[in-house]
């Protein structure tokens, strides 16, 4: 306790502080961001050695091995690709300084400290991840009853197929039918752009 109290004072803290839009281009990771794809910054912590960016389309960390160092890595997680799970928002005690946001994108687990003077606009990020999550979730659930569909259909239509030699056209139709209709499930249930989620929660 004496140690994180001390690191404090001495302006060593790793606890992280949320970054006002208007200061978004001066921090390193909009350098990342791809601006060109319509993508934009909805929610951003920086910390002494870290910055975690969260856009419309992906969480972009700029993870940084120490406070005092300038080596970097550069980690994106896209939404679609992984998804989020876990979220939880652990608030502060009596003498903590520190509010914890915490969350699972896709193989990565995530515990962000930030100063508890945040926790309003915190609160904002975790309903938004919290949504983003629960949409996810149903989406996925729909693609598997699609896909289900399809697979029904196939064995139905292989019991009924013509057998008055024109099996390839029908091969052919049905094929072209399937990945129509896998098409469409991935336009429908595949969402790369959650502006409308960060929209309705981020109060900026």
């Amino acid at each position: 306790m004496f140690g994180k109290v001390a690191s404090d004072v001495l302006g060593l803290s790793d606890i992280g502080s949320v970054i006002k839009p208007q200061d978004y281009d001066k921090v390193d990771a909009d350098d990342y961001v791809m601006h060109e794809d319509q993508e934009k910054i909805f929610f951003l912590i920086k910390s002494k050695a870290d910055e975690y960016c969260f856009t419309n389309k992906a969480l972009i960390h700029l993870d940084g091995t120490s406070a005092t160092s300038k080596k970097r890595t550069l980690r994106r997680y896209d939404y679609f690709r992984h998804p989020i799970s876990n979220v939880m928002l652990e608030t502060a005690g009596t003498v903590d300084l520190d509010v914890e946001i915490k969350f699972v994108i896709g193989p990565q687990a995530y515990s962000i400290d930030v100063h508890k003077r945040h926790l309003e606009e915190l609160k904002d990020l975790y309903k938004s991840l919290l949504k983003i999550e629960e949409i996810t979730r149903e989406n996925q659930v729909f693609m598997g009853y699609g896909k289900e569909s399809l697979e029904l259909a196939s064995k139905t239509l292989s019991q009924i197929r013509s057998i008055d030699g024109h099996l390839t056209e029908q091969f052919k139709e049905l094929n072209q039918s399937a990945f129509s209709w896998l098409t469409s499930l991935k336009k429908q249930y595949e969402i790369k752009d959650f502006s409308f989620v960060f929209e309705r929660f981020i109060n900026n």
